[in-house]
């Protein structure tokens, strides 16, 4: 019964997977294929790996470690892929309609002008 549930939440995974990799393929620009690819291959490969730790319970342990890692750092290496693509002007999809991260940047812009024409 355990290798039925493991199999199960493996197949979940890897749907997830497939669906990420679709993502990547179909997403108008790089700001959306990396939000399609990082939330589907984050969830895909966290069910792929529980499932695959319920299965073989021995390496259940390490696959937890492997979890943790993943949590932490696919969202922080996208963010940063996104800040990078971002700041060197790739472009966008026509369909982005809002840019916060132009905004923030140009509301540090009217602050610091704001602030040089105090002093």
């Amino acid at each position: 019964m355990i290798d039925i549930i493991g199999a199960f939440i493996t197949l979940i995974g890897a749907i997830f997977l497939l669906l990420g990799s679709i993502g990547l393929i179909r997403m108008p620009d790089v700001f959306t294929r990396i939000q399609a690819g990082t939330k589907a291959s984050t969830l895909g490969t966290i069910l792929t790996l529980l499932g695959i730790g319920i299965i073989h319970s021995e390496v259940l342990g390490k696959f937890f470690l492997l979890i943790v890692f993943i949590l932490i750092t696919n969202p922080i290496s996208s963010h940063l892929l996104a800040r990078a693509a971002h700041f060197t002007k790739v472009k966008k999809s026509e369909l982005t309609v809002i840019d916060r991260l132009s905004l923030d940047q140009d509301d540090i812009n009217e602050s610091d002008t704001l602030n040089q024409q105090e002093l």
